[in-house]
C-alpha cells in the first residue's frame, strides 16, 4: 500500500469504522445507563512521562459529540469545567448556566459530579491534611460541588481521594487523617440534605472510589473493601447516603477480582455507581477501554450485575490511547467502547437464560444423590462427578463470548 496522504487519513479511518459493522444506533445506546465523563474525551494524552498528543476540547464540544453518539448522561469534576480560581464566583454561575444550556440543547442529563481533590497544589498533602486551612478549603469545595450537582440535577456525587496517603512513613497519623477525611464527607452530606430540602429534590447518592496506589506511595483507603469498612466505621454521620463507586481497573491493579469486589458491595447494598474500563493486573492505571483486555472477565462481571438487578450508572472512566486523534476519539474510541459494553451486556443476558448453563448450575446446587452428611467419603463420592460442571460452564461462557452458541465455527 502506498503512503496515505494526510488529507485522506480521516476518510480512511471513517470508512474502515463503517466497514467493520456491528455498531448500535444512537437510539439504542441511549437505552443504557451509560455516562460519559468530561475527562475521557478531554484527556490530551499527557501523563508523568508523556507529553500531550491531542488538543484541548471544551465541554460544549464533548456534550455535543456525546449527543451525536447516543450517550444520554454527562458527568464532570468541578475543575474540569470551572477553573479553580473561578470557583465560588459569579463566573462559576455563568459556566454552570452554559452547561445547562448545552445539556438541554443536545438531549443529555448530568448524572454525577465529583470534586478534584488530587491535582491542584493545595492537595499536596491530601484533602485531609494536617493544616486546618486546607481541610476547611476541602470542605468548602465538597459542599460547592454538591450545590453544583443539585443545580445540574445530578443524582450522584463521587469522591476519589487520590492523595489521601503518604510518601514517608510516620509523617502522618493515619487514624487522625481518616477522621479528618470523614469530616469532609460528613460536611458534603450535611450540605446535601439542606440543599435537597431547598430544591425539593432527593439528596444525592455519595459514592467513594478506591484506588490501591497512585499518586501517593501509600494510600489509606486502597480498595473497595477498605472504603466499605470506612463507611461502616462509625465515622460517617449518614452511612445510608454513602456507598461505593468501584472502578474495574482499580480492583485489578492490586491483583483483586472486580467481580468479587462488586459482589461484596452488592451484599452490603453499597454498589451505587460503577466506573468501567479495562487493563492489566498489578500494573498502573492505564484505563484501557472496556473489553479490550479481559472480555471474558467482563462478561462474567455483567452476568453478576444483571443477575442482581444493578440499575446504576456505567461510567466510561477510561483514557483514549495517546495514538488516537481528536477526531477518532469521537469516531472510534467512544463508539467502540460503548458498543462492546452493550454487546457484552446482551451476552450476559444470554448466559443467564442459556439452558446448558442453567441445567449445569441447577445440578451443582442440587448436589449428588445418596450422600450421608455424617460420612465424608460418601459426600465426596456423591458429588465428585458433578464438580466437573465448573469447567463445562467456563467453556460454555467462552462459546457465548465468541458466538459458538449461535453456530459460529471456523474452517481448518
Amino acid at each position: 500500500m502506498d503512503p496515505i496522504p494526510q488529507d485522506k487519513q480521516v476518510a480512511l479511518v471513517d470508512r474502515l469504522a463503517q466497514a467493520y459493522g456491528g455498531s448500535y444506533s444512537p437510539e439504542v445506546r441511549r437505552r443504557y445507563f451509560i455516562t460519559g465523563p468530561q475527562w475521557a474525551p478531554a484527556y490530551e494524552g499527557q501523563a508523568l512521562f508523556h507529553a500531550p498528543t491531542r488538543s484541548p476540547v471544551t465541554f460544549e464540544t464533548v456534550i455535543e459529540e456525546y449527543g451525536k453518539i447516543g450517550v444520554g448522561y454527562w458527568c464532570t469534576h468541578d475543575t474540569d469545567v470551572i477553573p479553580t480560581n473561578d470557583l465560588f464566583t459569579p463566573r462559576q454561575d455563568e459556566i454552570v448556566g452554559r452547561i445547562k444550556q448545552s445539556l438541554s440543547k443536545n438531549g443529555l442529563k448530568c448524572s454525577m459530579v465529583t470534586t478534584e481533590t488530587f491535582y491542584h497544589a493545595v492537595w499536596a498533602a491530601g484533602p485531609a491534611a494536617e493544616s486546618g486551612d486546607v481541610r476547611a478549603y476541602a470542605r468548602r469545595r465538597l459542599e460547592n460541588t454538591v450545590a453544583i450537582g443539585h443545580e445540574l440535577e445530578a443524582q450522584y456525587c463521587v469522591y476519589w481521594p487520590g492523595t489521601l496517603g503518604y510518601y514517608t512513613q510516620g509523617a502522618i497519623d493515619e487514624t487522625q487523617t481518616l477522621r479528618w477525611f470523614a469530616d469532609g464527607i460528613n460536611a458534603a452530606c450535611d450540605a446535601d440534605i439542606e440543599i435537597a430540602k431547598k430544591h425539593n429534590r432527593p439528596p444525592l447518592k455519595h459514592a467513594l472510589e478506591a484506588k490501591p496506589f497512585e499518586p501517593q506511595a501509600e494510600i489509606l483507603l486502597p480498595t473497595s473493601d477498605a472504603m466499605m469498612a470506612f463507611i461502616f466505621s462509625g465515622l460517617i454521620k449518614h452511612p445510608d447516603m454513602v456507598g461505593l463507586n468501584p472502578e474495574y481497573l482499580h480492583e485489578l491493579m492490586w491483583g483483586g477480582a472486580p467481580r468479587a469486589a462488586l459482589a461484596r458491595a452488592l451484599l452490603c447494598g453499597k454498589l451505587f455507581h460503577f466506573d468501567i474500563n479495562d487493563g492489566y493486573r498489578l500494573k498502573h492505571d492505564v484505563d484501557i477501554a472496556v473489553g479490550l483486555v479481559n472480555p471474558l472477565d467482563w462478561l462474567n462481571v455483567l452476568v453478576l450485575l444483571r443477575t442482581h438487578n444493578y440499575n446504576g450508572p456505567f461510567n466510561l472512566d477510561y483514557k483514549p490511547p495517546r495514538t488516537t486523534s481528536n477526531h477518532a476519539v469521537f469516531s472510534v474510541s467512544l463508539p467502540t467502547t460503548i458498543d462492546r459494553f452493550i454487546t457484552l451486556w446482551e451476552m450476559a443476558g444470554e448466559v443467564i437464560s442459556d439452558p446448558i448453563i442453567k441445567e449445569a448450575t441447577d445440578a451443582l446446587k442440587a448436589g449428588g444423590a445418596g450422600a450421608d452428611p455424617r460420612d465424608v467419603s460418601s459426600v465426596v463420592n456423591a458429588n465428585k462427578e458433578l464438580l466437573s460442571l465448573h469447567e463445562l460452564i467456563g467453556h460454555r461462557l467462552f462459546q457465548i463470548l465468541i458466538g459458538a452458541n449461535r453456530g459460529r465455527t471456523y474452517s481448518l
